[in-house]
């Protein structure tokens, strides 16, 4: 049984309340998602709280997965971003978050697929993600990779890149929709 398979089977029996399934689930995914918690964060307390924050949401939210959305890595590492992010802001105030519409849902290669023409696809799509990358302003290029592979927030970018926000916000924007019409094409 592949990693996804597993996790998904665990997903749909915690959803039915099964405690077990949830501590398998978490014993399967919880040092993945604290890792890019971590990352995210920079601190392990913080991480440490909004991994617990995660599992709570899992608990809570695990009948909302949508295996013919996603895979379930995917699912719970955009709850992980999202909780970490919550806490960056209860943490820090004075740093903006993105607006819902400005930010298209994250999402990640399943790394743990063992199916070779599985994974040759993945390759293929990851070279395609990479020249569609080189082909923005560097500009834009930066700011989608900090924003979105970083989880920083467009007031974090302005500082970092010492632009203002609204230039910000354009680069980040305009670098997804450049980045959408490339992989799309």
């Amino acid at each position: 049984m592949t990693d996804a398979v597993l996790l998904a089977r665990l997903l749909a029996e915690t959803a039915a309340g099964d405690v077990r399934a949830f501590r398998q689930l978490y014993d399967a995914s919880s040092a993945h998602l604290f890792g890019v918690l971590l990352r995210i964060l920079e601190r392990r307390d913080w991480a440490e709280e909004a991994l617990q924050d995660c599992y709570l949401r899992v608990w809570q939210k695990a009948e909302t997965y949508a295996p013919d959305k996603g895979a379930p890595l995917t699912w719970l590492q955009t709850i992980a971003r999202y909780r970490a992010l919550d806490l960056l802001r209860a943490r820090r105030p004075e740093v903006g978050m993105p607006d819902e519409e400005d930010a298209p849902p994250l999402t990640f290669a399943d790394g743990d697929a063992v199916d070779p023409e599985a994974r040759a696809v993945e390759h293929e799509g990851l070279g395609q993600l990479a020249g569609c990358m080189e082909a923005l302003a560097p500009e834009q290029r930066r700011s989608v990779l900090l924003a979105y592979y970083e989880g920083y927030t467009h007031a974090e970018l302005a500082r970092v890149l010492k632009a203002p926000l609204g230039t910000v916000k354009s680069w980040v924007r305009r670098g997804l929709l450049l980045l959408r019409e490339c992989l799309e094409a």
